[in-house]
């Protein structure tokens, strides 16, 4: 049996769903199949919200049976099956050219675009579906919707144009060591350790990691087990299987991974060499940074000066927790922040703080040390501390 948009409009005007305002072009989505040889089943859209006829001579208005056969085609499938409205007597099936038509209406719940994104789309997150929303990457029903909060239901038409990202397979970064566990690099300044977000999409040390690591390829951070801050530069570490994702995010976590840094800081501390042991909290009124506060959590840093002239010197750092900018919060409470801390100090060239040396159990019973390069910028005042950081 042929159904057209004009027959569908006919039983629904028939059930009370439609009226003569309107016309067979309001109804798509038009769907035609056969749960079983002897019936019809259509699935179509109408005044968004969805619906089923089903044309069974068997089904002799057993509701059970009609979600069943509907079911076929949507295992999900809920909503109410309409009475026929042109009898006093109770029953569902409506005579339509010679046939028993029954029609069902799905439950078309609202929910979040967002959340509903979230949901058909598990693989992203429903912070970045929130972000793409804003960017105006979504339409319902063909009209960009930029808030997340937009209610949709089943019977909206929803379209994603999420762009494609850069490509960033051409752009290398200093291998230092590399094995079959691990992959060690020295980071450039300015370089993030992974994307802060669904809508960066700058060149990061953790789309370099993706080359070499079956760890966490799903995100923004494959391989990554701990991260420096954009401006530092130096040793970082990516895991390159499981076993060592867990084994080198375990000595992180535990503080059995070995770090010293070099910085170059404003003036001279009063002590050549000392532990500061300050806690940390983030900043009330700026979130994004943190300073020194008693209520704040437990952060201990050991320095060592290399060399001063004065004005500026050239210091060894250990942290022993790794609380978010530790290094600069602790050397700014000292009264000398690092040149070019633009956040803790003053602003004026790349920030002079560079991961120099790190130390971790790659596999059982293996420990490495891994340095990266000295950048000029922290040996041009102080040649004669080279040999001093060598013998750190």
């Amino acid at each position: 049996m042929k159904v057209t948009t004009s027959d569908l409009l006919a039983i629904l005007r028939r059930f009370g769903e439609a009226d003569d305002s309107h016309v067979p072009r309001l109804i798509d989505q038009v769907i035609q199949s056969h749960p079983s040889s002897t019936n019809q089943l259509i699935k179509f859209r109408f005044n968004r919200h969805h619906y089923f006829v089903l044309f069974d001579e068997s089904a002799e208005d057993n509701a059970r049976y009609i979600l069943g056969q509907i079911q076929q085609e949507k295992s999900d499938a809920a909503g109410e099956l309409l009475l026929n409205p042109t009898t006093h007597i109770e029953t569902h099936g409506l005579p339509f050219k010679g046939k028993d038509a029954y029609l069902f209406k799905l439950n078309d719940g609202k929910r979040r675009l967002d959340v509903y994104l979230a949901e058909h789309y598990p693989a992203i997150n429903r912070s970045t579906w929130q972000k793409y929303i804003k960017a105006g990457y979504i339409k319902v029903n063909d009209q960009a919707i930029t808030k997340g909060s937009h209610e949709v239901s089943a019977a909206d038409r929803i379209a994603t144009s999420i762009p494609e990202g850069t490509d960033h397979s051409a752009k290398e970064l200093p291998i230092i060591y590399l094995d079959d566990d691990v992959i060690v690099v020295n980071k450039p300044a300015g370089i993030l350790t992974h994307s802060k977000g669904a809508m960066n999409d700058e060149f990061t040390v953790a789309d370099f990691f993706r080359r070499y690591t079956t760890v966490g390829l799903e995100t923004n951070r494959p391989g990554v087990v701990h991260r420096l801050d954009r401006d530092t530069s130096g040793v970082i570490i990516g895991a390159r299987t499981p076993e060592s994702f867990d084994r080198l995010k375990q000595q992180f976590s535990e503080r059995k991974a070995k770090k010293t840094y070099l910085a170059v800081v404003v003036g001279q501390p009063k002590e050549p060499r000392a532990t500061v042991d300050v806690p940390i909290a983030r900043h009330p009124s700026a979130p994004s940074t943190f300073r020194a506060d008693s209520k704040g959590k437990e952060a201990i840093t050991e320095y060592l000066t290399l060399a001063t002239n004065g004005k500026q010197s050239l210091l060894a750092l250990q942290p022993h927790t790794g609380r978010t900018h530790q290094l600069r919060v602790h050397l700014a409470h000292l009264g000398t922040p690092i040149i070019g801390d633009r956040v803790y100090g003053k602003a004026g060239g790349r920030l002079l703080l560079h991961a120099y040396r790190l130390e971790v159990t790659t596999i059982p019973e293996q420990r490495h040390t891994f340095t990266a390069p000295i950048p000029a910028e922290f040996t041009a005042q102080f040649p004669e501390a080279t040999h001093d950081i060598a013998h750190l």
